[in-house]
């Protein structure tokens, strides 16, 4: 084992590296195309086998790697953001064959307009195609999710594509000390990919997806997929004690941060979480029973684990980094959902949206979360998101309005 600064998109890079995946299907796309630049000098240096491929889309780099995982190869890729969209079809595609393999996505707003800031929006858009689902909140958490994502993708149990998601920028590109494990160590925690169903040879020629065109095949066929992605959850639990045997590091479906006695709870997911936690110990300073959830796993959905999680408390913010529009904010919604049918679900659910295409959530902004919920009353009705903004940002908004002619100088 060695320690080095790794950037969360090298610590991603590290994690395939590691897994000795045998072939990378590639396109770039910005914030994470350090990935894969990463990955084709090591495969063009000798120090890692198997085949670096640059395709023309990111719609063919997943079918690719799906195809490839097909038969019996190890495959990694990555994409962000518009990659993910235009993936979107292959995505629904690759998981219905049941192959296992990850696809880093580093996490960025979704046009229009523009921006390449993160926020979730891209990622939670794929949350339904039957992808296992985790999400990092560290760079070394980042390397060690792929190596766990691989060992929970290939078991037979689940047998479905798995997606490690960091967020761009905030994660992608920042420094942090990250233990790199000795291979010897990662083969006794994965070993090499073995798939039990026959993969596809050249020299074996089978046909396998092929048309299903009624109703109940169809149906049995999609409620399978549902069935193995919640195996999940129990092959997540052995994969999270193997990996703490190994690496002496542990990764549940959720991270419970200063929950033994807390009243009032932050949900915050991704990188955002470390700022959370600041706070939370801050306010605990002033003798605040203030604690923070992060759900690592959002596919499958640990539900029981959340409701077990939040039972008793007396107030729970979500903060959402991702706005369904004429909705709200999606893991709230998804999190009301799990919880309505426990007996001691949470007196005061509200609802926040903060982040969006990288605006930071800042500490007055967390501090302002925090003192709503504790001096927040229940109510039989449910509260509309409320968007945190600021004053500074607001007054930003109205310079570039000012700027493009939209607005008057002397108007509000």
């Amino acid at each position: 084992m060695v320690k080095k600064l790794l950037t969360g998109n090298a610590a991603a890079a590290w994690g395939a590296r590691l897994a000795g995946v045998d072939y990378v299907p590639a396109f770039p796309i910005t914030p994470q195309t350090e990935i894969i630049e990463t990955l084709s000098g090591w495969f063009d240096s000798g120090v890692m086998s198997g085949k670096f491929v640059t395709l023309d889309s990111e719609h063919s780099m997943i079918t690719a790697a799906g195809a490839a995982a097909a038969t019996g190869v190890r495959a990694f890729t990555a994409t962000s953001s518009q990659g993910l969209m235009y993936a979107m079809e292959a995505l629904y595609t690759v998981s219905g064959w049941r192959v296992p393999f990850v696809l880093i996505n580093v996490s960025r707003g979704l046009s229009s307009p523009i921006t390449l800031g993160p926020d979730h929006n891209d990622v939670l858009a794929a949350r339904d195609a039957g992808f296992v689902q985790l999400h990092a909140e560290t760079c070394q958490e980042v390397l060690d999710t792929v190596l766990m994502a691989y060992r929970i993708s290939e078991d037979a149990r689940v047998c479905l594509p798995a997606i490690v998601n960091l967020d761009g920028f905030y994660l992608s590109f920042t420094r942090e000390p990250v233990e790199i494990p000795s291979e010897d160590q990662v083969r006794e925690f994965l070993p090499p990919f073995r798939p039990k169903h026959p993969p596809f040879r050249a020299s074996f020629p089978v046909a396998q997806g092929v048309a299903v065109l009624d109703s109940s095949s169809y149906s049995y066929f999609r409620y399978q997929m549902h069935l193995a992605m919640r195996n999940v959850l129990e092959v997540h639990q052995e994969a999270a004690d193997a990996f703490e045997r190994t690496f002496g590091r542990r990764y549940d479906t959720l991270d419970r941060f200063c929950l033994d006695d807390a009243e009032v709870v932050l949900v915050m997911v991704g990188s955002f979480a470390t700022k959370g936690k600041s706070t939370v110990m801050r306010w605990r300073k002033q003798g605040h029973r203030v604690g923070l959830l992060r759900p690592r796993m959002i596919r499958p959905e640990p539900s029981k684990d959340l409701a077990d999680a939040l039972a008793g408390r007396r107030a729970v913010g979500v903060i959402d980094q991702n706005l369904s529009p004429g909705s709200g904010g999606i893991l709230y919604q998804e999190l009301c959902a799990s919880i309505s049918r426990h007996h001691d679900r949470p007196e005061i659910m509200r609802s926040f949206v903060g982040g969006l295409g990288g605006k930071d959530i800042s500490q007055n902004e967390l501090d302002h979360v925090i003192k709503s919920l504790i001096d927040a009353q229940p109510t039989n009705h449910p509260d509309e998101p409320e968007l945190l903004f600021t004053r500074q940002d607001e007054e930003q908004v109205r310079q570039r309005l000012m700027i493009a002619g939209k607005l008057a100088e002397s108007g509000p």
